[in-house]
């Protein structure tokens, strides 16, 4: 296990970004007349043999780039394209992944795999009719596929359950916090008299507080397997959430001289490897600060333990803790991706409806701002009107428009709402930069793509000396992007126990300089990713 840390960030190619080229255009029928020479097919396969091998030691980028190499010599290989729609799965390229298995289709409207893929593809973009289709399209080449029919069977009952909860919804159903404290008041509630575990201390005003030994307690009793009673779990998610409420959608945080404050990047329910990171940081003090940036939650095995301790801390040292809101704190991937299973699992479908709620009050993004001039010459850096550094730290990135402001970050009404497929809270929470100037499509399926010039203009009309984001895994752990003015940073070492990565977090200080540090991950108990998750995905991604 090795930690490096550094001030100066490393050139732009020592942060290899874990990401592939750009979607793929649909094939012209000039490439699908033309002639492909035995020359040209020779070197694909051999490229195609290589990609396999870098695919499966895990080296999606890698793989990648060979399939595209293989490609361009033979365009017409729709095993090429299929086998690059599943690389590009790994990279949870669902946008680009579902443009190749669908020209692998183009080419050969027999080839079950492509349809495989695709239905893949649409499962975790959450179209369940199109997967249904496509799935239905594999069973039709291949009748007595098993596998494929658990999986169309799967998620079939998936879309009855999503279109039936939407039926059911009401604006007028009671919000889930003052739910939980009626059950409470009525006794409903009561933490078992034979539990041994930490217990929360009671204040003089005869309801349950927080202090650090119960987190540390805690942290113990979740190390050792253990869950906590539903009680102290609603409690530390009601006391959490009375912060989050009397917080801005754009937090300020002004760094005092001799502050600092930490940002981390997804966790995603990497519980040991969390605990690793906070050994590394340190806990949050009047003088330090951790600043979580969305995506907690899903895929790893033990999110009901990251987000209760993160919630405790926040309970805890409310002006010290912050914690942005992820995609991953929203109903649609909560279903999709494990949180709403395992909650339910561990503590009951209220405990989940309760978590639901509270991750709508989570603030969208926070500005962290110097308060010391920077040690560098000016010109350097773009900074505000009194000569700070500042950073805009949010979870997904830059926007579909110019002109947007901090002010209308400030004003978006988030409590009680998804962030839907557009608008501005989407583009907070799911956009990602791309190398080339202007705009794209997003390479996932939802949002956008945003360039360096999109991100310098943003930059330099807000007095925002840099954009730090999370959102996709890194393979050094972050990486420094457009002209340094966009920087992504994950925390989630060696992502769903098979990507290789190391995590990160970066120092900001009162200066507004920058310091990152890198981690390896930590061995955890035998639990796989995903291993709460239900429906159509629970085969498929397991």
């Amino acid at each position: 296990m090795s930690e490096t840390s550094s001030s100066n960030p490393p050139s732009p190619g020592a942060s290899t970004p874990l990401s592939s080229l750009p979607s793929s255009p649909t094939l012209s029928n000039a490439i699908l007349e033309a002639e492909v020479s035995e020359q040209a097919k020779e070197k694909a396969a051999k490229l195609k043999a290589q990609a396999n091998k870098a695919f499966s030691n895990h080296h999606f980028t890698e793989a990648a780039d060979l399939y595209t190499q293989a490609i361009e010599l033979n365009p017409k290989d729709a095993t090429l394209w299929c086998n690059r729609a599943y690389t590009r799965i790994k990279l949870e390229e669902h946008g680009y992944a579902l443009n190749d298995a669908s020209t692998a289709i183009q080419l050969d409207p027999k080839y079950s795999k492509a349809y495989y893929r695709r239905a893949t593809c649409y499962l975790q973009t959450l179209q369940y009719k199109k997967a249904i289709g496509d799935f239905k399209k594999v069973l039709a080449l291949e009748p007595q596929n098993a596998v494929v029919k658990q999986q169309l069977d799967g998620t079939q009952k998936l879309m009855r359950r999503v279109e039936f909860e939407k039926a059911i919804e009401v604006e007028e159903e009671k919000n889930p916090v003052e739910r939980c404290i009626e059950i409470i008041k009525e006794g409903g509630c009561e933490v078992d008299k034979t539990y041994a575990g930490p217990k929360l201390p009671v204040g003089t005003n005869g309801k349950f507080t927080i202090n650090l030994d119960f987190i540390h307690a805690m942290i113990e009793w979740f190390k050792n397997g253990k869950t906590l009673p539903r009680r102290y779990v609603w409690e530390i998610a009601i006391g959490a959430q009375e912060h989050f409420v009397q917080e801005e959608s754009l937090v300020t945080l002004d760094l005092k001289e001799g502050m600092t404050c930490d940002v981390i990047g997804d966790v995603h329910g990497q519980y040991w490897d969390m605990l690793h990171l906070f050994s590394l940081t340190g806990e949050p003090t009047d003088k330090h600060c951790l600043l979580m940036n969305g995506d907690l939650v899903d895929r790893g095995s033990w999110s009901i333990e990251v987000i209760l301790t993160a919630l405790a801390f926040k309970w805890l040292y409310p002006k010290t803790m912050y914690i942005n809101r992820g995609n991953h704190e929203t109903k649609d991937m909560n279903r999709a991706y494990g949180f709403e299973g395992e909650a339910k699992h561990k503590h009951g479908d209220q405990t989940y409806k309760l978590f639901a709620h509270l991750f709508t009050t989570m603030p969208l993004a926070t500005l962290v701002s110097a308060t010391r001039p920077p040690p560098e010459p000016k010109g350097k850096a773009i900074l505000s009107s009194d000569g700070r550094k500042r950073y805009f730290v949010v979870h997904g990135g830059l926007f579909s428009k110019d002109g947007v402001t901090l002010e209308d970050i400030r004003k978006i009404e988030r409590i009680s709402r998804q962030p839907g497929q557009e608008g501005l809270m989407c583009e907070l929470l799911w956009t990602d930069p791309q190398d080339l100037p202007g705009r794209g499509p997003s390479k996932r399926g939802v949002g956008i793509a945003f360039g360096p010039d999109v991100t310098r203009r943003w930059c330099e009309s807000n007095e925002i000396t840099g954009v730090i984001r999370s959102h996709e895994v890194r393979q050094d752990g972050y990486a420094i992007e457009h002209d340094g003015l966009c920087t992504t940073v994950f925390s989630a070492p060696n992502y769903v126990d098979q990507t290789g990565n190391k995590g990160a977090f970066i120092r900001v200080d009162a200066e507004g300089s920058l310091q990152y540090t890198q981690f390896d991950a930590t061995p955890h108990p035998p639990m796989k990713p995903m291993a709460y998750v239900t429906g159509g995905l629970a085969s498929l991604l397991a």
